[in-house]
């Protein structure tokens, strides 16, 4: 069922998702090379507590993962697209980092994902977080009253294919609210002008993820969580909690 939230509960929403945006960008202050990815869960872990909120990530356990998951963010690196579980990897110089982060203040979830390279960045990985976030871009102006849902995925996906990148295949963004994840299902690739209408008070996590290689195929780690792209190429993935208002979209996990 899709839950419209009143401007009040937009504005919780909010005070969760500048929790979100802090520990997203003191996470990539403190990222560096020879830092582990458990020190970047470290790192967020410390800025959720100090704000009196807690993870949504920490202990999920959905249908088709094998066991809960069991950190504060999710930390992917080069083919690594979305579910990366922080462990030992000590990142090295020119890695491709992706990180998602999700807060629950006052019963209010936020939820956003950033891309950023370690060290010496390449050109190509620039261009990719950088189409990534045009993307996001895309997406987020799409998200106004009477379009469609159809018309985010055709923003976001209408570019990416113009660019030459491919996708994650099945994924995409969602609704947001008490629960990290509501419905409705956020296509990154669709029709315009199908699927429902949007109206004020929807709040939707809006999240891009994107192949280097141009593929949509992944490929599943041995632990259930990280998904990977089937070529080898690198990923990177961007996302913002979006409230649809009358006066356009609002971005919530901004700084």
């Amino acid at each position: 069922m899709v839950e419209l939230k009143t401007p009040g509960e937009i504005e919780a929403m909010r005070a969760a998702g500048a929790v979100v945006a802090e520990a997203l960008a003191t996470v990539r202050a403190h990222a560096g090379i020879g830092v582990s990815l458990q020190d970047l869960d470290d790192v967020a872990a410390e800025v959720l507590r100090a704000a009196g909120a807690t993870s949504p990530f920490l202990g999920y356990h959905p249908d088709w993962a094998p066991s809960p998951f069991p950190g504060v963010v999710c930390a992917s690196v080069g083919d690594a697209v979305v579910h990366g579980i922080p462990g030992e990897y000590r990142l090295r110089d020119g890695d491709l980092v992706s990180i998602d982060c999700g807060a629950v203040l006052d019963g209010w979830c936020g939820d956003a994902a950033v891309s950023f390279t370690v060290g010496t960045a390449d050109r190509e990985a620039l261009a990719l977080i950088a189409a990534t976030e045009e993307a996001l871009a895309r997406g987020i102006a799409a998200a106004v009253p009477g379009n469609r849902l159809g018309d985010i995925g055709a923003a976001i996906g209408g570019y990416v294919r113009s660019c030459g990148y491919g996708m994650l295949a099945d994924h995409g963004g969602h609704g947001i609210g008490r629960r990290m994840h509501e419905d409705p299902h956020v296509p990154n690739e669709g029709r315009a002008g199908r699927g429902m209408r949007l109206r004020p008070g929807l709040v939707l996590a809006v999240e891009p993820m994107l192949h280097a290689g141009g593929g949509d195929a992944y490929r599943h780690d041995p632990d259930g969580w990280t998904l990977r792209t089937a070529d080898g190429s690198r990923a990177a993935h961007c996302e913002h909690t979006v409230a649809i208002t009358e006066d356009g979209p609002v971005v919530l996990t901004s700084r």
